[in-house]
């Protein structure tokens, strides 16, 4: 081979390596421009989740403001309609005739009786019934020829269900033969 046709050869060869190395360059710019893309892509998603955990935060302070809120006025209802039972006290305490102060304290306990009861408080049976102890606390027992066994004698302190929730035990004398 001569010298030209070597020279021809090297000038193919590097024009080759020259289309290759271009092909190379724009697949790197190529990759580049999608690497900048998904950086730009995680960067939205950052943001994006950088707002979200601040919007949850936001919520999470704003429901437990409502809810100390909520808790804080729960009883309103109950208090308005008590006062009323209140304020019958009051003038019941004013007379000056006993007998006044009985009726009056009579009508106040059916008042807040009535009260209550329509607030879902239900006093919890307890004469003649078989002992739960999901509703009664036994504080005595005592063998009784009159009653059967595991049955209530006596209720020595009354108890309560609000709605289907006991809220006071029945404390009770229950039979227990021996």
């Amino acid at each position: 081979m001569t010298d030209k046709q070597e020279l021809e050869k090297l000038k193919k060869d590097l024009d080759s390596l020259k289309t290759e190395i271009k092909e190379k360059d724009e697949i790197i710019q190529n990759k580049d421009q999608e690497i900048q893309d998904l950086g730009d892509k995680a960067e939205e998603y950052h943001s994006q989740l950088l707002r979200l955990h601040a919007d949850f935060e936001n919520y999470k302070k704003r429901s437990e403001k409502d809810l100390k809120e909520f808790i804080k006025y729960a009883n309103e209802e109950l208090i308005v309609k008590i006062i009323d039972v209140y304020e019958d006290l009051e003038r019941a305490l004013k007379a000056d005739d006993s007998q006044d102060i009985k009726e009056g304290v009579v009508m106040i306990h059916k008042k807040l009786k009535d009260t209550l009861k329509n607030e879902g408080l239900c006093e919890i049976e307890t004469s003649g019934e078989p002992f739960d102890p999901y509703k009664h606390e036994a504080l005595m027992v005592e063998d009784n020829e009159d009653y059967e066994d595991g049955t209530i004698i006596e209720e020595l302190a009354k108890g309560y269900s609000l709605d289907s929730k006991v809220i006071k035990y029945s404390k009770v004398k229950v039979c227990k033969k021996k």
